[in-house]
């Protein structure tokens, strides 16, 4: 078991305690297996050439001293000895390249399989829990954390095999002749501090791979940030690949970063001369005493060189452990709950009947919504109203779906929202928020941003802004309906109209409206409420309201109070309770605002 980061204190995934840390750790292996598994086949291959490598790695000292022992006595032997050293030699090198190569596309491919496994959960679970971790936690997790944990599989296999050649080629080193033996050992420490100086110094290298992980981390917290509106369009895997579109020059990148590690480990060989030095001058003075022969000095000398690879190990064991750490981390998004899905539709033509039987939602150990039951027959505007803390934004993502409640159901026209196919949901389950996050390459396609329906034409997004009130301002703008996103600043005003548009566009039976007119002015607020009624699409409105006006309009009102249901009725109704109207603040004017008249016909219709 890792033991705890100091710079990651537990949260809600990573619960605290002597338990919680065995459970991460557990979690975190069985994704570290799972993620081996996707790559079985070429790590196999990656460590049968490794151990090959070794093999050949091991045996080259032995071969080349006892080939220049026969070329000195001229032995006929000495040229078929020349072509096995030939031979030895050329199968290390290719063998170690071809290690080189196989363990870096198993990291490659162990690391993009977290990343499109947590992102996969993260943009399936309700908004609320992936809430829980802030948007740099997580771009971190499925970046940075994603790629030290990704490359734990080739670093535990490396870790076993790296072991073969220096320990073998001790043992062969006081076979050889104790003494040059002893003369290594000797010199162990020195080697040590020299390995800890390259450890030091070796970072820069990976500057380039950062910098690509940090533009894919910009665009993980965009769709982070709009967690709710992927969520009510039903675009998780749209918003998943464009997050991780850069995927293939952020394997580029690593590609060349594995390159510099390479040359790098290799210049790191002249750090070693003066312990093979050491074992060079002991082997010449046991050579000059008659103890060693030329053949035995040189292989004294090769196998120093491959004892000395034992100092790798240590770094190679430090990748393993930061890399269970790293996946300690990034698995805890692996336990993310998804929303569950069906398969059942809607029936044809409903009229959009939301019904809440005993809905209880429990949010951090508190209970949000307590035991409410609701029925807003089809084609009703129902107006949700309450102190802050009430309920009300919770209220809203369940009769959408956003959100599961612990307890209890929600219906749509009968049917339960968890039996439905999350396309039908999508399709007849419209959403617009307070703070709305847009999607897309410029402002039409930003209204028309969603899934579960054919993508609507730029008729139908015209009409759409018209009716929440944006098709002005939009015109304004250098390229109109075309303008890119980051070139078109927005008012807070501004933005709710469009997310307005985008809800508007993509009506269903059933419109969710939480605030979403908070940040609009009176007069625009009241032309999108009587737009609302005539230009979109017939059906259902649940609108979480703070005006005295929004509920006045609505046909019915739903008063929640500390998480229960306290009354329903109409706002003339319920404005005889001192109650409700402290629900408006001291003071309040009971506000009658009469129900706009029909409009003539041939009004346009948002479809």
């Amino acid at each position: 078991m890792t033991a705890p980061d100091p710079a990651d204190p537990p949260g809600p995934a990573d619960p605290p305690g002597p338990s919680g840390e065995a459970a991460a750790a557990r979690g975190a292996d069985r994704a570290l297996r799972a993620a081996a598994r996707h790559s079985a086949g070429r790590l196999a291959a990656a460590s049968a050439c490794s151990v090959a490598a070794a093999g050949a790695a091991l045996a080259e000292p032995a071969v080349l001293g006892h080939t220049l022992d026969l070329l000195l006595r001229q032995d006929p032997s000495g040229a078929r000895w020349t072509a096995w050293c030939a031979a030895v030699i050329a199968a290390e090198v290719l063998l170690d390249a071809a290690t080189a190569r196989l363990g870096g596309g198993v990291d490659a491919r162990s690391t993009a399989w977290l990343r499109r496994l947590g992102l996969g959960r993260l943009l399936r679970t309700a908004p609320h829990h992936a809430a829980r971790h802030s948007p740099g936690e997580l771009s971190a997790r499925l970046t940075a954390q994603a790629t030290t944990a990704g490359a734990v599989p080739t670093a535990v296999m490396g870790t076993a095999v790296a072991l073969l050649p220096p320990l073998g080629a001790l043992v062969a080193l006081f076979l050889v002749d104790v003494w040059t033996g002893l003369a290594f050992l000797a010199g162990l420490p020195l080697l040590v501090l020299l390995l800890r100086a390259f450890a030091r110094d070796s970072g820069a290298s990976v500057s380039r791979y950062q910098e690509v992980q940090l533009a894919m981390a910009g665009r993980l917290v965009e769709a982070l940030a709009g967690a709710r509106t992927i969520a009510a369009a039903g675009t998780a895997e749209r918003e998943q690949a464009r997050v991780l579109a850069r995927l293939p020059e952020l394997g580029a990148e690593g590609r060349r970063t594995w390159r510099i590690y390479g040359t790098t480990v290799a210049r790191t060989s002249a750090l070693m001369p003066m312990l093979l030095y050491v074992v060079l001058g002991v082997g010449g003075m046991r050579l000059a005493d008659g103890a060693l022969g030329v053949g035995g000095l040189l292989a004294a000398v090769r196998y120093a060189g491959l004892a000395a690879g034992v100092g790798a190990v240590t770094g190679r064991l430090a990748a393993v452990v930061r890399g269970r750490a790293a996946a300690r981390r990034t698995a805890a998004l692996f336990d993310l709950p998804e929303l569950p899905q069906g398969d059942r539709w809607l029936p044809e033509d409903g009229p959009g009947t939301l019904e809440l039987q005993g809905v209880r939602v429990v949010r951090a150990g508190a209970v949000v919504l307590r035991d409410v039951d609701l029925l807003i027959p089809g084609g009703t505007t129902a107006a949700v109203v309450g102190r802050s803390g009430s309920g009300k934004t919770t209220l809203a993502a369940v009769a959408g779906r956003l959100t599961a409640c612990d307890a209890g159901r929600v219906l749509l026209d009968g049917v339960p929202l968890d039996e439905l196919s999350g396309e039908e949901l999508r399709r007849e389950t419209g959403h617009a928020f307070e703070r709305p996050a847009l999607f897309g390459k410029d402002v039409a396609a930003a209204v028309a941003f969603g899934g579960g329906r054919a993508a609507p034409d730029r008729h139908a997004v015209r009409a759409a802004a018209r009716a929440a009130g944006a098709d002005a301002f939009v015109r304004r703008l250098p390229e109109g309906y075309d303008t890119a996103l980051p070139d078109a600043p927005m008012s807070g005003g501004e933005l709710q109209r469009l997310g307005l548009a985008r809800a508007f566009c993509r009506a269903g039976r059933l419109l969710v409206l939480d605030d979403a007119t908070s940040s609009l002015d009176t007069v625009t607020a009241r032309e999108v409420e009587r737009a609302l009624t005539h230009d979109v699409r017939p059906g259902t409105r649940l609108v979480v309201a703070h005006r005295i006006s929004s509920a006045a309009r609505a046909d019915l009102v739903v008063w929640l109070d500390a998480g229960r249901v306290r009354a329903t009725g109409t706002h003339a109704e319920l404005w005889r309770d001192p109650g409700y109207r402290a629900v408006f603040g001291d003071g309040a004017e009971p506000g009658p605002h009469p129900r706009p008249a029909a409009e003539p016909p041939g009004r346009e219709a948002v479809r």
